[in-house]
């Protein structure tokens, strides 16, 4: 069973990185990512990472795998099981082999979805608390996030996006600690709005501007809130509620659509997360 005592997040460095193919409206093939750029924003978010005291290691990139680099859909992690990704797109699908071999030679117990799910990993599936919020109707399914949950032994509260620039949960949702969140209403159907306020008292609205800027697509390490730059309302607020945002560039992956968020994976456990303890045996 996978130990950490820190903060272990996985990456993939951005080799093979680039826009060649379109399956969100952030992509754009006469719009490419510039490759040293990318490779120094990449390190920027790196090495801030692990001057906040997490332990990143690092997948090997695949060429013909431009988004392996967002290591957030690989899968959604609880303990030392890894719920592989089973992706929408065909172009993603090629991923979910490496994923697994990476997991597995790392000692997670990889698990598979029945076939017929779609399910994208922590892009779609985020733990506040004991609850598994999941995003679903553009890149994953209700009924495979019901299933994760199943299996995990928690809550899941569904939330359908309406907004197709916000195709994963952590592009719109990012918990914060235990019953706090940074969100961008306008993303979520009324229903999904309202389970938001009900479940989570503290809530942080991220205006429209930023919400572009992919302010909600950040990674919490205790305290500290790593972001793309240019969300100085963000910013200020987090400050207000006793965080510390650091900005690191990241509109390179922008143009994919991912940014800090999409291009790491927890694998200890986010710290907004209370990880259900598993049932106990039943004894005969």
């Amino acid at each position: 069973m996978p130990r950490y005592e820190r903060p272990t997040i996985l990456m993939c460095p951005p080799d093979y990185y680039g826009i060649e193919y379109e399956i969100n409206p952030w992509m754009s093939r006469s719009r490419q990512s510039d490759p040293a750029h990318a490779r120094d924003q990449w390190k920027g978010l790196y090495e801030l990472l692990i001057s906040l005291g997490v332990d990143v290691q690092l997948m090997d990139p695949v060429q013909g795998l431009p988004d392996l680099v967002f290591t957030a859909n690989a899968g959604l992690i609880h303990a030392d099981d890894a719920y592989l990704s089973r992706f929408r797109h065909a172009a993603r699908q090629g991923e979910t082999s490496e994923d697994r071999v990476w997991f597995a030679t790392h000692g997670f117990e990889t698990l598979d979805l029945p076939e017929g799910m779609d399910f994208e990993g922590a892009g779609d599936a985020l733990f506040c608390g004991e609850t598994l919020y999941g995003g679903y109707i553009i890149r994953s399914d209700a009924r495979a996030l019901q299933w994760v949950a199943s299996r995990i032994g928690c809550r899941v509260i569904p939330l359908q996006l309406i907004d197709d620039r916000y195709y994963h949960l952590d592009t719109c949702f990012c918990p914060l600690a235990e019953e706090e969140a940074l969100w961008y209403p306008p993303a979520f159907d009324e229903y999904g709005q309202r389970a938001i306020r009900q479940h989570i008292p503290r809530l942080i609205e991220v205006n429209d501007d930023e919400a572009a800027r992919f302010a909600c697509n950040a990674v919490v390490v205790g305290r500290n809130v790593v972001l793309n730059t240019g969300c100085e309302q963000l910013e200020a607020d987090l400050r207000e509620r006793g965080y510390t945002p650091h900005a690191t560039p990241l509109d390179e992956f922008i143009k994919a659509g991912g940014s800090a968020k999409c291009l790491t994976l927890r694998l200890d456990g986010e710290e907004a997360a209370i990880w259900p303890e598993p049932p106990s045996p039943t004894e005969d």
